[in-house]
């Protein structure tokens, strides 16, 4: 009985995640189908649309759901004694890794800096010309729904956690090269990524690019949390999955 709740979950996970994968497919698709002109010279310059922590966000979050499916795939096709054996543990502690340290703290980033910035002053972080260029639903579909889908995730597999310092740093550490990125961008081209860096002083500057960077590990300890409290409350048996 119960290894048929288990095979029956896993089907629930498999039609729920080819739904979300498909979602980012297309609205990947959507967003590299745009057309590029100069009204919209950011994505015509050095770097082009991978200069811009959306993109990558959401090439992030289209692969996760595509490594989801694959995993959901082998749980249904193989028995489940072999979900012990060494590669389906091994993609089950990569899909675990991969969201707790990159997929849940960025999108829920994304999401968070780009509506505060936009409610504040929407020219620093998306100017009015782009609503020419960018659909409304594009737009909420990059910063606006990855932040559901990612709870959905959360709620519907339980993810185990690296230890902290090691899901910390590693954040840090891609926190970083996107940084770097950043700094490169602006070091080739003379342009910045984002409208609000070309506004702010130079200490002004650091401040700001400090203060995003360390507002990542407190995203990363909201994953620990969320996750603890909704798997306390949905009881033991779903962690079988």
């Amino acid at each position: 009985m119960a290894a048929a709740a288990v095979k029956a979950n896993s089907k629930l996970c498999l039609l729920v995640h080819l739904i979300i994968f498909a979602w980012y497919v297309f609205t990947l698709r959507a967003n590299c189908s745009l057309e590029i002109s100069s009204r919209h010279p950011g994505a015509r310059s050095y770097g082009g649309r991978w200069k811009y922590l959306t993109f990558i966000n959401l090439v992030m979050q289209t692969g996760f759901f595509g490594f989801c499916v694959l995993t959901d795939l082998i749980h249904t096709v193989l028995p489940s004694k072999s979900t012990r054996s060494g590669i389906p543990v091994f993609l089950i502690t990569l899909r675990d890794g991969v969201f707790t340290v990159l997929a849940f703290p960025v999108g829920t980033f994304v999401f968070s800096s780009f509506w505060s910035l936009y409610t504040y002053d929407r020219e620093l972080v998306y100017p009015k010309y782009l609503d020419e260029i960018i659909p409304l639903w594009l737009n909420h579909a990059m910063h606006t729904v990855i932040m559901p889908l990612l709870l959905a995730q959360m709620y519907l597999q339980h993810h185990k956690h690296p230890s902290r310092i090691n899901g910390i740093l590693g954040l840090a550490l891609f926190a970083s090269l996107y940084l770097a990125w950043v700094l490169w961008v602006r070091h080739v081209s003379g342009h910045w990524v984002y409208p609000i860096m070309a506004h702010l002083s130079p200490v002004g500057l650091v401040l700001f690019l400090g203060a995003a960077s360390l507002s990542m590990a407190p995203l990363y300890l909201l994953g620990e949390k969320l996750n603890r409290v909704i798997w306390s409350t949905t009881g033991n048996q779903k962690k079988k999955k």
